[in-house]
């Protein structure tokens, strides 16, 4: 059955050419989403729970997660996101150039949904994106937010 919902999706990227990538890649999908984009930790901890601007914010449906972020990292964003009883149950993927054994470990380790390392190549990225649509929004059926 088709999703009539619009899913929020959240970004947390600090890498432009990234976040460019992927909003194409949304934009163009089959499912109606809204992609919020915030660039450093702080910003995505505020964002989740609702402060300074972004108190009106929607609670995302699942939360796409770069690692090595200014501010505060990704690693620490996961850790409060599965810490926090009304933000755990949102799934995270973790999206990042890192594919050390000990990042992916902690990740898992944090309850992170899944790991997923980003190809450097524009078109094995953008098929990545395309599977993260093709599976999290199509296949997954995501717990509702309200």
């Amino acid at each position: 059955m088709e999703n009539l919902r619009t899913i929020n999706i959240l970004l947390v990227e600090d890498n432009p050419g990234d976040v460019r990538l992927t909003q194409e890649v949304f934009k163009e999908g089959k499912i109606k989403n809204i992609l919020h984009v915030v660039m450093d930790g702080e910003e995505a901890l505020d964002y989740l729970n609702k402060r300074g601007k972004y108190t009106t914010a929607e609670t995302p449906d699942l939360v796409l997660l770069d690692l090595n972020l200014p501010k505060i990292d990704g690693r620490e964003v996961l850790e409060e996101i599965k810490n926090t009883p009304k933000l755990k149950r949102i799934p995270v993927i973790v999206l990042t150039t890192s594919d050390a054994q000990a990042d992916i470990l902690k990740m898992y380790d944090n309850h992170a949904n899944c790991y997923i390392t980003k190809p450097v190549d524009f078109s094995q990225f953008m098929n990545v994106v395309k599977s993260i649509e093709d599976f999290w929004l199509t296949i997954v059926k995501l717990p509702s937010q309200n």
